[in-house]
């Protein structure tokens, strides 16, 4: 059950002109308790804060005096088409911030033209979410049971359509999320009684049977340094999705962008990339397809949006990013997303802002 703090009537989605005017409204929709959940990360909340700050550290090397009137955004990824290069990444618990949980976030991707990642840990269920929206689907899935379970998980998944499985690999045990403990608030998914935890006893020999019976495109989500990247490879998988689970698993990791050039390296184009963690505008887009990735996912914008104003949201979200994109490009003297090379980027000392990359927002929002 969506659990809004609110309720004041609904904005139209097309009201909003900023990513951050979606936060604010959320902010004012959402009780403290799902607020800290969609907001907080693992104990001191460095990751989190690292995955932003790595975004800050890259500036830009723009080329000038080039055409510019005619931006191309969109990609191909594993065969789908996407308006632009943003996936909306798997979320866990999604009906406690919008109703219809994780089918809202299919229908805004589908209908906008980019890829929605269903997680296996929000309602509805699989084949409730694949058939809100025409489009290609991904499914995320978590270890829950043993290989007699998964095999009939993946065998739903197929049968509902789903064209590729991410199987997430940051998560043997539950993490220590101190936002959530202060409210004393658990997801809907960590409410009950444990069986046995299989996400700990998930390894690599495990991994290649669920490509091997998947018969599908398989990747691994929560890849974090090069030498993982090189053991997926080797196993043959589809492609590398960069992630720390938002900051919300491993505290004291590198943020995503900081990861991603030692993993683009091995990767050496032959497989794609996915990254998030902390992806807020459409300058973070350019900046980490510069560095060596085919598309980026978010996750907290999209909670967010979807709170703010359900699936309209969520499209007027993805419009606000493609503006900015399109914007950055044309800045930076490029014209399509092939053209974006590690040469337009350059480290330097992170800017301080308040906020991060939201500094309009009011300062009691935490983020």
């Amino acid at each position: 059950m969506t659990e809004i703090g609110s309720n004041r009537p609904p904005r139209p989605a097309e009201s909003f002109f900023t990513s951050a005017e979606l936060i604010e409204e959320a902010y004012a929709r959402l009780n403290p308790s799902v607020w800290g959940y969609v907001a907080g990360g693992a104990e001191s909340e460095t990751s989190k804060l690292r995955n932003r700050e790595a975004f800050e550290s890259w500036a830009f090397r723009a080329r000038v005096m080039r055409r510019v009137d005619d931006v191309q955004m969109h990609t191909q990824l594993l065969g789908s088409s996407l308006r632009i290069p943003v996936l909306f990444a798997p979320m866990g618990s999604m009906d406690s911030f919008v109703d219809n949980g994780g089918a809202a976030a299919v229908e805004a991707a589908c209908r906008f033209g980019t890829l929605p990642i269903v997680s296996s840990v929000t309602p509805p269920s699989p084949e409730a979410c694949a058939r809100v929206a025409e489009g290609n689907k991904w499914f995320q899935l978590y270890v829950r049971g043993d290989e007699a379970w998964i095999k009939d998980r993946v065998r739903e998944i197929k049968a509902a359509g789903y064209k590729a499985l991410l199987l997430t690999v940051d998560t043997a045990v539950y993490s220590i999320r101190e936002r959530q403990i202060a409210e004393r608030w658990l997801p809907p998914t960590q409410r009950g009684p444990k069986g046995a935890d299989y996400g700990a006893m998930l390894d690599w020999d495990v991994a290649s049977r669920i490509k091997d019976m998947a018969g599908i495109p398989v990747f691994l989500k929560g890849i974090q340094t090069a030498q993982d990247a090189h053991l997926s490879l080797q196993r043959g998988f589809d492609a590398i999705y960069v992630s720390n689970h938002g900051g919300r698993q491993l505290d004291h990791s590198l943020g995503t962008l900081d990861m991603l050039p030692e993993i683009a390296e091995v990767i050496g184009g032959r497989i794609p990339i996915i990254l998030d963690g902390a992806v807020s505008r459409g300058s973070d887009i350019v900046k980490a397809l510069a560095l060596g990735a085919s598309a980026v996912a978010v996750g907290r914008l999209q909670a967010y949006a979807l709170a703010a104003a359900g699936v309209d949201g969520a499209i007027q979200l993805l419009t606000i990013l493609e503006k900015e994109l399109r914007t950055t490009m044309a800045l930076l003297g490029v014209t399509a997303i092939d053209q974006i090379t590690k040469d337009y980027v350059t480290k330097v000392a992170p800017a301080a802002h308040s906020q991060g990359p939201f500094p309009h927002l009011p300062k009691h929002i935490r983020l």
